[in-house]
Formats: structure tokens, sequence, C-alpha cells
């Protein structure tokens, strides 16, 4: 099992394929990594020798990806939810930020159901 930036990428499978198992790594960037590092795309992990690895380690190491790229991503957030603009707010009440109707639908944001009881009603 090839590890490429503190990631074990299954070596079975694919290069373009297996690259994508790191964060911030898609299908796109992937081709592009193996193309700047000169290795084919349809070759397997485990047919990799050590050189072509570290070309690919340094192919990467020009792009902000894991934990660099996480962090980023949780400033940027933090930083929404500090300035108080509309999408802020949506991020800290868990609700969608991109115009999504939540009457209906949105239960990936809002969570498991939470029933609301009925006011009783007085009797006489």
């Amino acid at each position: 099992m090839a590890r490429i930036a503190g990631i074990d990428i299954p070596k079975n499978k694919r290069g373009v394929i297996s690259l994508t198992y790191i964060f911030g790594v898609g299908k796109s960037r992937a081709l592009k990594i193996l193309e700047k590092a000169g290795v084919d795309q349809n070759k397997k992990v485990n047919e990799w020798n050590d050189s072509e690895i570290s070309k690919i380690r340094e192919a990467i190491g020009s792009y902000t990806i894991e934990g660099e790229l996480r962090s980023e991503t949780q400033l940027n957030i933090k930083r929404l939810m500090d300035i108080g603009s509309n999408r802020g707010i949506r991020h800290r009440s868990g609700l969608p930020l991109r115009g999504q109707r939540t009457k209906n639908n949105s239960r990936t944001r809002k969570g498991k159901r939470k029933t609301v009881a009925n006011k009783k009603k007085v009797t006489k």
C-alpha cells in the first residue's frame, strides 16, 4: 500500500481513482498530478515504482490538501460566523446556506425530526 500525503491509498485500483482517496484531490486534479509526474493514468498503484511515487508526492506538494485544506475551510466558516453574514448565521443555526427551502426538506442539515406537541385544549 502506497502512502501519499499521510493517506494509505489502495494498491489494487488505478492511479487516478486511488489518488481521489486524498481529501482535496478529485478526478481532474488526480489526472493533472499523474500527467505532471509522468505516470500512466491506467497503471495500477501496485505497479508504481519508488521513483514514480516520489514524483507523485512532489507533484501533490504544490496543492493544498488534507489537514491544511480542512483547517482552511473551517477558518473560512468561522470568519463568516464572526462577521455575522447571512451564510455565517445559517452555519451557526445548522440550516441550509444556499437558498434552499426548509419547510419540507433539508433533513440532512436540520437533523432528525423533533416532534412538537400541540397545546392541550381546555374542556368544560
